[in-house]
């Protein structure tokens, strides 16, 4: 109950309930602001021209931010006024919304970013379809005037507010990025026990997807102008963070070999305990943020772990040239999670000002690694090709919405059919279980939201308690937006429906909230239905996103495997790896999150998924292998390196032939060891010669991009064709 109870104050604490308490704030002054001096029915559209600018609002840097809104009143405001000329026509009318979503839906090409705009722009013209003109005396341009004050006072407002609350976001977006990461430590520690059988490398995987999502957003805001201590500490502890994700990473490296071994199963569930140990230090430190404390001293659990290497195993040793004992791996083992151990502590002492962060590198170029805040047009001028996902979905979503307006014409409620088409927007997404999700929340959110609307609605509140209810029904629909749907659609309905009763004034509440969960069951089937009209199924997008996989690889094999970066007297080597380490995670999080969407799709048209989570699999051990040989590169940084460079420019050329897939001759080159000297044995890791593990590692990273290189083959195969065919590389 206790951890529960803890969960529910951090999901309260964390940044999208923040933007969602500071929209309602924003709705609140507006309407309340325009009742006082302009009456009910300026303040309800001018309500409107506020609540169509709130799905874009997020927290995000300052720069840009005013921006990202920009475009939802330059497109809304004629759509609004369209909609408003055109209300009592309904031919014209729908001959302007089906087109005008067609081109809304365009903005799905650039991304996570554009899918707000999407939802604002389709949210103006089916809430302009809510204000009916003959209810008001006031003028066209009057009415569209109350609009465009609402929306600019809005985006004035969300811009301020951003400005307020960027040292709070900067501390809940750090907060969430270790709690995401505290998560997969423990589905890590999971998989260290052989004693639990549940946790599988797809679980682990799809944590890692949540946390490269995660640490995107927290990068953005983190690394923008670090000029104050108190900014340069954060981004210092978010630097930390990926380190510990890297080295959580490489504690997966020999882990099957040594689970293999009955006689370690004992070290193994007490590194689990450990490891689950240091997730809950994490987890406090990300409270501490949260709830403004000091933290404290944690506890160092090097020797704990130390104390692990003298448990006897109870069998007979035996070292061969090529394979290190299982005493030796497990010496690795609790020196890879000792690193994720002392990266803690280097948290906790930049938390507790005990040591000063080094950011050089943050100050001058980390500014790469931010999310552009500029509109490009290369999105939209790519998009043209029939095969395009979101040039189809557009397609797709315009056909719905135009068959879902043509049927609210023919019903006996023909005057609030918009409640179909706003049902259709915000359940139809670009894939299908998207859209699935989507389906079952809002209808049961529709449902509870009616019941509470017309419990409201029947006590016949007075217009300012109404005009309350409204931004706060606002604050809880945008906070749980992204991770809560069922929440969000509840308190959407409550929103919509007692905001069309202000703009209206009408009666027959309980008639009305009936309606609207009668057009929510029409539109989500519309919204369902058309998911399979001009699909896009994941199995068209699994090619270019396996060819980016293999290519970040390739690079990052490259940089990584070069001594450049350990003897450049500047920060540019150390960034270049940086960005090709991030464009590998960031290409297998988009793989793994492809995958995960097809599991919804028919079977028939699903990709190969056993050999896609083999190369995702492959993938992130390839990563891991890199990132521990240039661990130990970094230990040898002072000793003479000559002997060793022609050895890592061998083994990073092998890994790109590979990965490139000998030019498509074959599907895959001739494996060829690496050699570098006459190893015999292997020491202590970490602590005497490295030779005979970094060699170790360059072999097993050369099997894994072999490997990989014929999952992608697997992958890439055309339905139906041959196992001996050959594959285009």
């Amino acid at each position: 109950m206790i951890r529960r109870l803890i969960n529910v104050l951090r999901v309260l604490l964390s940044s999208y309930v923040t933007t969602g308490i500071s929209a309602g704030v924003g709705l609140m002054l507006i309407s309340g602001s325009a009742w006082l001096l302009l009456g009910q029915f300026a303040a309800s559209v001018m309500a409107v021209g506020a609540i169509v600018c709130v799905p874009p609002d997020h927290a995000m840097p300052r720069r840009g931010k005013f921006g990202s809104l920009l475009p939802i009143a330059i497109i809304g405001l004629p759509l609004f006024a369209g909609v408003q000329i055109l209300h009592d026509d309904p031919l014209y009318l729908g001959l302007l919304l089906v087109p005008a979503t067609f081109f809304a839906f365009l903005a799905g090409a650039w991304g996570a970013r554009g899918l707000p705009v999407v939802i604002s722009i389709m949210f103006t013209m089916t809430f302009s379809m809510a204000v009916p003109r003959h209810l008001s005396d006031v003028s066209l341009l009057t009415t569209c005037l109350y609009f465009a004050t609402g929306s600019l006072s809005y985006m004035v407002y969300a811009t301020a507010s951003n400005a307020l609350l960027n040292p709070r976001y900067r501390l809940q977006l750090l907060a969430q990025s270790m709690l995401a990461l505290s998560r997969m430590m423990r589905t890590q520690a999971d998989r260290f026990d052989p004693t639990t059988h549940a946790v599988t490398s797809a679980d682990l995987m799809r944590e890692q997807a949540v946390l490269a999502e995660q640490l995107q957003a927290a990068r953005d805001l983190l690394l923008e102008s670090p000029r104050t201590p108190r900014r340069q500490q954060l981004a210092a502890i978010l630097i930390n963070i990926l380190e510990i994700r890297d080295h959580l990473l490489a504690s997966e490296l020999d882990l099957d070999l040594v689970k293999s071994s009955p006689e370690s199963a004992q070290v193994l569930i007490e590194m689990h305990k450990l490891i689950d140990q240091m997730a809950d230090e994490l987890d406090r430190h990300a409270d501490d943020l949260l709830f403004w404390r000091k933290s404290r001293p944690l506890t160092d659990w090097r020797p704990a772990l130390a104390a692990l290497n003298r448990i006897p195993l109870n069998m007979a040793q035996t070292q061969h040239s090529d394979t290190p004992s299982l005493t030796t791996l497990l010496r690795g083992l609790t020196n890879r999670v000792g690193n994720i151990n002392d990266e803690i502590l280097h948290i906790n002492r930049l938390a507790r000002g005990k040591v000063e962060p080094d950011l050089t590198a943050v100050r001058t170029a980390w500014k790469l690694f931010v999310s552009p805040t500029n509109w490009s047009l290369r999105p939209f001028t790519v998009l043209w090709r029939w095969d395009a996902p979101p040039l189809r979905h557009a397609m797709r979503a315009a056909l719905a919405v135009g068959t879902g307006y043509l049927l609210s014409l023919a019903l006996p409620w023909a005057s609030h059919g918009y409640w179909i088409l706003v049902t259709i927007v915000v359940v139809l997404r670009g894939s299908l279980s998207q859209t699935l999700e989507r389906r079952n929340s809002r209808v049961a959110g529709t449902l509870l939201g009616c019941v509470l609307a017309g419990a409201i609605l029947s006590t016949q509140a007075p217009t300012l308690v109404l005009l309350v209810i409204v931004p706060l029904a606002q604050a809880v629909s945008h906070s749980f937006a992204i991770k809560r749907y069922l929440i969000t659609a509840v308190a959407a309905t409550v929103l919509s429906l007692v905001q069309a009763h202000l703009i209206s004034a009408g009666d027959a509440t309980m008639f009305h909230a009936m309606e609207r969960f009668a057009d929510t069951l029409i539109g989500v089937g519309i919204a369902w239905a058309f998911s399979y009209v001009l699909p896009s199924w994941e199995r068209s997008q699994i090619p270019s996103l396996v060819n980016r996989t293999l290519q970040a690889q390739a690079r990052h094999a490259e940089i990584a495997l070069s001594l450049g970066q350990f003897k450049a007297v500047d920060d540019e080597p150390e960034l270049e790896w940086r960005l090709a380490r991030k464009e590998a995670y960031d290409s297998l999080s988009a793989l793994v999150q492809a995958t995960r969407r097809s599991l919804a799709e028919p079977r028939a048209v699903r990709p190969p998924l056993e050999p896609l989570e083999d190369l995702l699999s492959h993938g992130y051990q390839l990563l891991a292998q890199l990132t521990t040989i240039k661990t130990m590169l970094m230990m040898r940084r002072e000793e003479d390196q000559s002997d060793i460079q022609p050895v890592l420019r061998f083994a990073a050329e092998e890994i790109g032939r590979s990965l490139d897939g000998g030019g498509g001759e074959e599907e895959s080159p001739p494996f060829v060891r690496v050699e570098w000297g006459d190893q015999e044995k292997f020491s202590d890791p970490f602590v005497y010669d490295l030779r005979p593990w970094i060699l170790r590692r360059l072999n097993l990273a050369q099997e894994l991009a072999q490997s990989l290189r014929q999952d992608a083959n697997a992958v890439l195969k055309p339905a139906g064709e041959p196992e001996g065919s050959p594959t285009v590389g």
